[in-house]
């Protein structure tokens, strides 16, 4: 593990601040749940992500929805790609999501484009349709279910499929 250099005190109702740069750096916003981890005398601190523990769950969703529909399948939680299916899945599982798309998932409405180009991925633009469809759980936005379309055309039943995995995978973590 590196160490920052950073010391803070705890205050008088135990709190510790952590440094502006590194919430920057590892994209820690206001208000967002933070999971600890004790290990002898090493405190570690991890942003949780309520879709951690459907990871391997999501992996078989989007393996079976690429088999079926042949166009590429990714779930999301806020800051990355938590399951792919399609070309190049080494590049974009764990890539971190654009601002654009958490915006996109911030504001919870399905978004179906024909053709544009858009940055979903942070750094990779796709010039394709897409379907995107927020993941709802408990009433907070957690993630998304995307389908890319390529040069096929979006249709009802795509449509429908990734809307009932959000729906299904957002009803899975308030079990």
């Amino acid at each position: 593990m590196k160490s920052t250099g950073v010391v803070r005190r705890i205050d008088d109702l135990g709190r510790i601040v952590i440094p502006k740069e590194i919430r920057r750096s590892l994209r820690i916003h206001d208000g967002e749940s933070m999971e600890i981890f004790v290990d002898n005398e090493l405190i570690a601190l991890k942003k949780y992500s309520s879709l951690d523990e459907l990871v391997n769950l999501s992996i078989l969703l989007v393996d079976v929805i690429y088999n079926d529909i042949k166009k590429e399948v990714l779930i999301t939680d806020m800051d990355k790609v938590i399951a792919y299916s399609g070309k190049d899945k080494k590049k974009y599982l764990s890539s971190c999501i654009s601002q654009n798309l958490v915006q996109m998932i911030n504001e919870r409405m399905s978004i179906k484009i024909s053709k544009k180009d858009v940055e979903l991925i942070d750094g990779i633009s796709y010039n394709s349709g897409f379907i995107i469809y927020p993941i709802i759980a408990n009433g907070d936005a957690c993630g998304s279910v995307v389908v890319l379309c390529g040069d096929t055309e979006i249709n009802e039943e795509d449509e429908r499929l990734v809307k009932f995995v959000a729906d299904f995978l957002g009803k899975h973590i308030e079990q």
